[in-house]
């Protein structure tokens, strides 16, 4: 670990062990850390397989989380020298807290800590119950999703809020600069196999690029690149089908809905979002401009009519297009997210942070004066 003497932040980082795609949004909102604050980086290279299993089935057999954790072997000790106002770290769920215990006097040398899961449904909270009263050092938990936050903080003790996903929206921007949409449809990520099938319909049918995924088990090599290409895609695309997280898996998430990725890469991108939204306060709260999503059913197999009439209306296009980039511009890149972390645990921004919400008010300023061209060219 390379340490930084004028480092205040500490963040933990999985990606040397984890490179599904899932996870390039996560890495983005890591490099922005580290543009925008002081930071020391650890990244753990050696597997937690074993551990995992060790953990589990001690854990299984005792049924304490705590003599689990006290025994389970350490591939990526780490003892840190120095200290630290703020130690965060960013798992994806509570599974991959082995991690954290890498860092052996994190709570030591930090004045502050936040942890942030990104995904846990209430019908799994039961099974994750000891890994998360492992949580009780930190001073704040964010959630990525919404729905669970008041059982989190039951069960750690701990603080617990909602902290939605974002976007580097300066990389999703499509005015810097501005491309020629050639892509009619982009349909990535989880599917219907109705509204697909239909898309690849008209495809065939007709002049019309429909963008999709053609493999699985997605693994990347350069998160970073991935990401730029995503948002070189996104540009590219009149159209992009967004729908609420997990909406082809209702048996994992039960009554609950939440908002997926695809929302905030999408009108960052300017493209115009059609899909099936949550029916939740959080999405009205965070989309609450018009047309932000046109929604059509998951299963929609009348999405052919539905694009030919929005072609009709060119000037309502034009308008989404620069509504949704100017509301996630002001709204939705991740420096705002980092200011709601600093936030919670009383930490000051810093100069970096202020500069670059200042260039995204700028930028958004002149997109709505209308001096950087137009979206839908």
């Amino acid at each position: 670990m390379n340490t930084n003497p004028s480092a205040r932040t500490l963040l933990l980082s999985q990606r040397q062990l984890i490179d599904h795609v899932s996870y390039c949004c996560l890495y983005e909102f890591e490099d922005l850390i580290r543009e925008i604050d002081t930071v020391d980086l650890v990244t753990p290279t050696n597997s937690y397989d074993f551990s995992k299993q060790v953990f589990t089935w001690v854990k299984r057999f005792t049924r304490s989380a705590q003599f689990a954790q006290w025994i389970t072997p350490d591939p990526n000790p780490v003892v840190l020298d120095q200290e630290y106002d703020l130690f965060f770290n960013i798992l994806a769920g509570p599974g991959l807290f082995l991690a954290v215990d890498s860092i052996k006097n994190w709570r030591k040398k930090c004045k502050k800590a936040v942890c942030y899961i990104i995904e846990i449904w209430e019908n799994s909270i039961p099974g994750w119950r000891p890994i998360l009263e492992l949580l009780k050092d930190f001073d704040h938990i964010f959630l990525g999703v919404s729905h669970a936050t008041e059982a989190v903080a039951e069960i750690t003790g701990v603080p617990c809020s909602y902290l939605p996903p974002s976007v580097d929206t300066i990389k999703f921007c499509p005015y810097l600069p501005s491309p020629h949409r050639d892509i009619d449809v982009c349909y990535i990520g989880r599917r219907s196999a109705i509204t697909h099938q239909v898309l690849l319909e008209l495809a065939k049918q007709k002049k019309f690029f429909y963008y999709y995924d053609t493999a699985k088990r997605f693994h990347v090599l350069d998160p970073n690149e991935h990401r730029t290409l995503l948002a070189n895609l996104t540009k590219r695309s009149r159209y992009l089908i967004a729908n609420k997280a997990n909406a082809n898996e209702p048996h994992k998430t039960g009554k609950h809905t939440e908002i997926g990725y695809r929302f905030f890469e999408g009108a960052a991108a300017g493209a115009v979002m059609i899909g099936e939204p949550p029916a939740t306060e959080q999405f009205n709260k965070y989309f609450d401009w018009s047309d932000a999503v046109i929604p059509i059913p998951f299963d929609a197999p009348n999405i052919g009519d539905v694009i030919a009439e929005l072609d009709a209306q060119p000037e309502r296009l034009e308008k989404i297009s620069q509504d949704n980039v100017v509301n996630s511009l002001l709204r939705h890149d991740w420096v705002y997210r980092w200011r709601q972390v600093l936030e919670a645990v009383d930490i000051q921004p810093t100069p970096q942070l202020l500069d670059r919400e200042a260039h995204l008010k700028h930028l958004a300023e002149q997109i709505t004066l209308g001096t950087m061209g137009t979206l839908l060219n």
